[in-house]
Parts: C-alpha cells; sequence; structure tokens
C-alpha cells in the first residue's frame, strides 16, 4: 500500500496542491476519487472522514489532514522540500499561502466554478468574482515581474499552493501569456518541475463520470 492516500477529484485545484507536491517531491501516493459532483462531501461518512465536507484530505498513517495549506506545511515538513530555512522566510512563506487562501484561490475558484459547472449562472454575481481574480492576477503578475519564484529564490509550496488553479486557464478563460506573461513564465517554471502533470493527468475523476 502507498505511504500516502489522498482524498481527491481531478476538478478540484485545491486537491491539486497536495497532489503535485506529493508527485513531486516523489512521495509513495495514492489517490482515492471523491465523487464532489454526485455529493459525496455531503453525506455523513464523508463527513466523518472531514467534518468540513472538503477536499483534499491526506491520511498518513494515524495522521489525518484537512485544508491544502495544512497539508502542504505538513509534507514540507516530512519531505524536507520546498519549505523554509529560518523563521523569516517560514513567515514569506506563509504570508503567501495566505494570500492564496484568502484572496487568489477563493476567488479563482469560485469564477471558474460558476463559469464551468454551472448552467446558468448570474451574470453579475459572475462579474464581481471575476473582477475579484483579475485584481489577484494584477497582484501575483506585479510580484512576478522581477522573480522567480513567488516567495523565496527557489520553489516553495507558496507556489504549489497559488498555482492551484491556473492550469484550467481555458476554463477560466485567462491567455495569460497576453494578460499577465510574468504569470505565464511562472508557470512554465512550475510545469518545468520534476513529474509535473496536469491535474486532469494527476487525479481521478476527469472527465466527470455520467457526463
Amino acid at each position: 500500500m502507498a505511504e500516502y492516500h489522498l482524498y481527491c477529484f481531478a476538478q478540484s485545484g485545491n486537491a491539486y496542491k497536495a497532489a503535485l507536491m506529493l508527485e513531486t517531491t516523489g512521495c509513495d501516493w495514492g489517490s482515492r476519487f471523491v465523487d464532489f459532483f454526485n455529493g459525496e462531501t455531503r453525506t455523513p461518512e464523508y463527513r466523518r472522514i472531514n467534518v468540513m465536507g472538503e477536499v483534499p484530505v491526506l491520511v498518513h498513517g494515524n495522521t489525518t489532514l484537512s485544508q491544502s495549506g495544512v497539508i502542504l506545511d505538513y509534507l514540507a515538513e516530512k519531505t524536507g522540500k520546498h519549505g523554509w530555512r529560518n523563521d523569516d522566510e517560514r513567515r514569506e512563506v506563509l504570508r503567501w499561502l495566505l494570500f492564496d487562501n484568502h484572496k487568489f484561490t477563493s476567488y479563482t475558484a469560485t469564477y471558474r466554478f460558476l463559469k464551468t459547472f454551472v448552467k446558468e449562472p448570474n451574470a453579475d454575481v459572475l462579474e464581481f468574482f471575476g473582477g475579484r481574480m483579475k485584481a489577484a492576477f494584477s497582484v501575483l503578475a506585479a510580484h512576478l515581474a522581477d522573480r522567480d519564484w513567488v516567495a523565496l529564490n527557489r520553489t516553495t509550496i507558496a507556489d504549489l499552493s497559488l498555482c492551484g488553479y491556473m492550469f484550467f486557464e481555458d476554463e477560466i478563460g485567462v491567455n495569460f501569456a497576453e494578460s499577465y506573461p510574468a504569470i505565464a513564465r511562472w508557470l512554465d517554471r512550475v510545469r518545468a518541475l520534476p513529474n509535473w502533470k496536469h491535474p486532469y493527468e494527476l487525479m481521478p475523476g476527469h472527465p466527470i463520470p455520467g457526463t
């Protein structure tokens, strides 16, 4: 049996963050498909695994963790990769993890879900989240204008967290090379990491079962 088990599904960028960390660091891991679109995360059985009713969930021995940022922090400690070397570096990585969860993934994931998976989204709501998403993209693009990686001068879990939804660019409807070239260059560097795979190749559930 694999050392790490990840509850995930291919359309989840948050699960992708953990899966990409496991894959690029060479961990022995396996995936457990979560049937989100048919309501599995709302079932009592799944809520016993994660009371929040979300993916990802990582199981490692007797340890069960939820929330992608917590999982990335744990894996950085366990693998000794994509982490920090001192407290100043730890705080800089944490700063960008919090930005991602509060201002970046939150708006990008919601916009993409409405645009891609909701049949008739409210146009005003879609416009609101699209504007917030683009504002977050502009912050990251400005930061990456003169640097290769987000938090430090090397890859960290901040990069793996922020890129979670960025490889769904066709579903988001943004051409990064044209609109945010600094982000496009950064994503190319992420793609060059060992064993990089697109979320639809790395995790189970694509195409959505039953579609």
